[in-house]
């Protein structure tokens, strides 16, 4: 499987990736934490490292690590705005259950 995006999460990586002037795509990961043990994690890519996936999906590249790619395959991401808020929404087919914010998961 892989991390796919949707339009409107790509389109907004690739403006900032333009406005930012560095970086070679999103870098997508987990760590332990939050009320259901594990949080996503989203930044930008300025190099790969030698225990990285590499994925490809709408012009933008995705890095994850081994680890994290366990947890997260077949994930999809989305951006989305609600009124003032805006934010990146994972559609993750592992997990068992999530925290009321969805700020965090459980495998």
């Amino acid at each position: 499987m892989a991390i796919s995006l949707t339009e409107p999460a790509a389109e907004r990586v690739r403006n900032h990736l333009v406005a930012r002037g560095s970086g070679i795509g999103l870098r997508i990961g987990v760590r332990k934490t939050g009320c259901n043990g594990f949080a996503y994690v989203i930044n930008y890519a300025d190099a790969v490292n030698d225990d990285d996936q590499i994925f490809e999906d709408r012009g933008v590249t995705l890095v994850v690590d081994e680890d994290s790619l366990a947890l997260i395959d077949g994930t999809e991401v989305d951006f989305v705005k609600e009124g003032l808020n805006e934010a990146f929404r994972f559609r993750n087919p592992n997990i068992s259950g999530e925290c009321g914010c969805g700020e965090s998961f459980s495998i």
